[in-house]
């Protein structure tokens, strides 16, 4: 079944002529429409928007796609032992507020962070901080308990290492909120109403090169189909969305061939999954993951869902991602060999019956996915059809999002949908996340008898300086994982965007979650 606005791609093209062609764009102001508001961007927590949160805070250092990059540290040294890091910071910057970046702010921040070490803990680099020196105004030390592979990587993430003005604190913390949203960025949030809008304006005293918009209106549309249809008036000019969030792919094809509209695909950023709980009753069975593995139909997933635009996803990881060029056990469509395993395993069909049966108990699963998502539904049917091909009965169950990690925290799944976080998350902070219980990998891994090593391996495998030793480790980790069948890899997903012509210079971020607003640009 179809989401809703995905069976009107006539009427929108027709409406896109009826429709005023272009917006004002005296203001220089770009109307961007979301379906979910900014909330608390405080850069310390993860409640807050992380598109928005990218535009206000910045860090040390800056992943690109060539690797990590100076930012507010102009450079840095690390020991011959790896574990200490001195960064020299730049002498021009100053929070919006007029507050100076210098080391005593990265101090606070950091210290602020590691205050709140149990929400942050799925990161391993908090775990890995010793100590943080003030070596004079514009020079900081950060010491390690071990020598840390991906330590500039995760300081250059969205969160939570972005830094905040120290007048913004309470009580000199973070974790319990902030006074205001005051960072360094080429962006200041001047205005927030909530599920109704915010207003970002350019920081004029911004150090780096300032946007050429004026400023970035967020406006929160929650219905996709009103969203799409004032891209088509004008009264938007950008929608962009990770894994579904805001786009399906019908709309986006829909869109392709008018002149009034642009659409844009990122490269392969990250894995959609299904992950198996382990710990559950029906898919406690290693046999019967395996068996529905090969029940999935994933050619069927990326053709009729995703119109071809992503491909197949044999493993976990694609094999382009760091450490995961190697050949691990994969699982093709083959609904007679679901079979063979399932009555191997004693679930048989009895006759006249749709669904299998074993001790007087049918096979009957639950899938749960977030019901704001714009394609998850979709997959969940063609799955529950797949599974029903082979005698499996599939509950699916859309909830809103905060039901849904509800659910993924207490491990009230069979099956759950899953998106690994991407470039720069994946492997090492991805990985890490599974020794996390709130995390539905771990839920998913849970119930293997060698969890434990699992988790072993992923604290030996972040923190050894043994680069073959860590390339073993992560690819007998995932090999182990394979093997047990705990996920269902689906496609390696894009980012898409759409948005019109007459906006330029829209693009993404190696991260899938932050938008480049800052290139942004009308035409002139």
């Amino acid at each position: 079944m179809k989401p809703l606005f995905s069976v009107f791609p006539t009427l929108l093209l027709t409406l896109a002529c009826a429709f005023p062609a272009l917006a004002d764009k005296s203001n220089n102001m770009l109307d961007y429409a979301s379906t979910k508001d900014i909330r608390d961007i405080n850069p310390h927590l993860y409640s807050g928007e992380m598109a928005a949160q990218n535009m206000v805070f910045e860090s040390l250092v800056l992943n690109t796609e060539k690797g990590v990059a100076p930012y507010l540290a102009e450079r840095w040294d690390i020991s011959p032992d790896g574990k200490s890091y001195t960064f020299f910071l730049r002498h021009d910057v100053t929070f919006s507020d007029g507050e100076p970046f210098n080391a005593k702010a990265v101090k606070l921040n950091i210290e602020a962070v590691l205050d709140n070490y149990e929400r942050h803990a799925w990161l391993e680099l908090v775990r890995q901080i010793d100590s943080v020196e003030i070596v004079d105004e514009f020079t900081v030390k950060l010491n390690l308990k071990n020598p840390y592979y991906p330590t500039l990587t995760e300081l250059g993430l969205t969160r939570p290492f972005r830094f905040i003005s120290p007048n913004s604190f309470i009580n000199g913390k973070t974790k319990t909120g902030v006074a205001n949203y005051v960072g360094t960025g080429p962006w200041v949030l001047t205005e927030h109403k909530k599920d109704q809008y915010a207003e970002f304006k350019v920081n004029p005293n911004y150090w780096g090169e300032k946007p050429v918009l004026n400023g970035v209106m967020w406006r929160v549309i929650p219905d996709r189909q009103t969203m799409l249809l004032s891209l088509q008036k004008g009264d938007i000019q950008l929608i962009f969305g990770a894994d579904g969030d805001m786009l399906d792919m019908d709309s986006f094809e829909a869109l392709m061939a008018s002149d009034k509209f642009k659409t844009e695909m990122s490269a392969p950023i990250a894995s959609r999954a299904i992950v198996l709980n382990s710990s559950r009753a029906m898919t406690s069975s290693p046999k019967v993951r395996q068996a529905l593995q090969y029940a999935v139909d994933k050619e069927g997933i990326a053709q009729g869902i995703l119109a071809g635009s992503e491909k197949v996803a044999d493993t976990l990881m694609a094999r382009s991602v760091p450490y995961c060029d190697f050949t691990s056990p994969t699982y093709v469509y083959q609904p007679t060999k679901a079979i063979e395993l399932l009555e191997a395993e004693g679930w048989v069909l009895p006759k006249g019956k749709a669904i299998r049966e074993k001790q007087g108990e049918k096979l009957e699963l639950l899938l749960s996915y977030n019901v704001n998502n714009a394609v998850e539904k979709e997959i969940a049917e063609l799955i529950q059809d797949d599974f029903k091909k082979v005698g499996v009965g599939l509950t699916i169950l859309g909830e809103e999002k905060q039901a849904y990690l509800d659910r993924q925290k207490n491990g009230d799944f069979d099956l759950q949908y899953s998106l690994s976080w991407g470039t720069p998350y994946d492997p090492a902070s991805f990985v890490s996340s599974f020794r996390i219980p709130a995390h539905a990998d771990y839920q998913g891994q849970k119930g293997l008898a060698n969890k434990a090593q699992l988790d072993a391996m992923i604290g030996e495998l972040l923190i050894t300086p043994n680069e073959a030793r860590r390339q073993e480790l992560y690819k007998t980790l995932f090999t182990s994982l394979a093997e047990q069948a705990v996920y269902i890899p689906l496609t390696y997903s894009r980012t898409k965007a759409i948005h019109r012509s007459e906006l330029e210079n829209v693009g993404f971020n190696p991260s899938q979650y932050e938008i480049p607003f800052e290139k942004m640009r009308f035409k002139p």
